[in-house]
Order: C-alpha cells, then structure tokens, then sequence
C-alpha cells in the first residue's frame, strides 16, 4: 500500500507547489509511482505549473460525483514516467467534497501508487484542516522569514494537536546572502524554533521560477541546482542522514554562478 504525504504550509507564497512537484519528480525518477493531488481547493495551479493544464478534462470532484473513473482523471507528467496528476477544480467547495468518498479515492490511489502527495491549501482555514484526515505524515514548508517561520509553527502545533505520526519540514527559498547580511534567520536558527526534522533545504533560484512559469519544472534537469536540492531532500525523506549543507563562498559562488 501506498503513503500518503501531506504537504502544507502556515502561510502562502512560500512555495509549496513547487516544493510538491520536486519532490514528487525526483521519487518518481528513482522509480517509485507518485501521484499529485491537487487540494488547494479553488486554487489549483500544479496542472499550470508542470504544462499539463491543456490535458485536464477531468478532476477530483468528477470523480467523487462519479462522472469518471479515477484512471481518467489521472494525468501522466510529460517529464517523469512515473508521475501523474490529479488536479482539483476551480470551483470546488469543502461540501461538495465528502470526505469518506475522498478517502475511498485516496485508498484506490494507495493501490496504484507508492506516494500520494497532497498539495494542500495553505494556512488554518477549513482546506487545511479537511486535509489532516486524509494524510499518514506532514512535510511543512517554510522559508527562512520571520512571519513564515511563525506561520509553519503553529501549523505545526496544529499538526501536532491532531495526533499527527510524523511531522517534517522543508526550508524553501534559502538565500546564503541573506542570511550572511542579517536580511533573514539562521537556519539552525529556524530549525531550533520549528523543532521538527529538517529534511532539506532549496536554495533561492530563478531558474526554478521561470521553469514553472513555462510548464517545464528546473527539477526535470537532473544536472540543475533545484534537481540537486531535490536529490538531497529525497534521501533524507527515505530515512537516509543527510547533512544539511554550510555557507561558505565556494557555495555560493556555485550556486548562484551561471
């Protein structure tokens, strides 16, 4: 039976989309089955983001409503074999969402799949909390700003109210400059206050941002800076010890070099 994984965040805009689609990319290029679930309801954007929106003509409420099968609302990604998509509508609303129905799908798509990641909605409003019933461990995504930190803490808290078995969190859009000009907090700084494990951090890259915009995710080029942020984070996510990385200027001067 497949894992079902739960990846939020306290706030928006910190990158939990892309954050879903890395990690799914690279599972899948290590041959594990990966479905994406779409539930940022009313906000989906994963289907956008990996080029795939002209191939959705059906979504989790079809299949909920019994309009389609579950294997016709999978969307296979153009990058990886062994990833696939199920996106959510726009329209969409937490009561036309049974949450015994999306439990049966998800049960089907343990079958079918070795993880499901679940692109939740940001925050503590009803999507989040919709979304605890339905995930086996947490991956909370924040980055090193104060008022994101704060955020993914009482998420967090949260999770952690709700009995959750096991809760992780990922550092997105880490900038060493930042942090060596005092513009942003230390990691282990973050890392004390968060108190959960670290499983990776993803460095601040424009190359991710202009590959989502294109549909065409930087992950997917297995020798670009967010594919080896991706990589390390996989590893640990395994249970392998991965040492989180220092700054010094031959890193950044690799990182941020063209």
């Amino acid at each position: 039976m497949g894992i079902c994984v739960g990846i939020t965040s306290g706030k928006g805009g910190v990158g939990k989309s892309s954050i879903s689609i890395g990690l799914g990319s690279v599972l899948a290029r290590k041959g594990y089955r990966v479905c994406l679930v779409d539930m940022d309801l009313g906000l989906k954007n994963l289907d956008i983001m990996m080029g795939l929106e002209n191939r959705v003509f059906y979504d989790m409420i079809d299949v909920a409503q019994g309009k389609c099968s579950l294997n016709q609302a999978l969307v296979k990604s153009k990058n990886e074999e062994n990833l696939w998509l199920i996106p959510v509508s726009k329209s969409v609303t937490l009561n036309r969402l049974n949450e015994e129905i999306i439990l049966n799908i998800l049960d089907e798509l343990k079958t079918k799949f070795d993880y499901i990641l679940l692109d939740t909605a940001a925050g503590i409003e009803s999507g989040f909390t919709y979304a605890t019933h339905l995930a086996d461990r947490f991956i909370v995504v924040t980055t090193l700003d104060q008022t994101s930190l704060q955020d993914a803490d009482r998420i967090i808290g949260l999770l952690m109210k709700e009995n959750a078995q096991k809760i992780q969190c990922i550092v997105n859009r880490m900038n060493p400059q930042y942090i060596s000009k005092g513009i942003s907090l230390k990691l282990m700084n973050a890392l004390e206050w968060l108190s959960v494990e670290c499983i990776g951090v993803v460095y601040e890259d424009e190359q991710i941002m202009k590959g989502y915009n294109h549909g065409h995710p930087s992950v997917s080029n297995e020798h670009s800076k967010a594919s080896e942020c991706f990589e390390s984070i996989v590893r640990a996510f395994e249970g392998e010890e991965v040492i989180l990385p220092k700054y010094h200027k031959s890193l950044l001067k690799r990182l941020f070099s063209s």
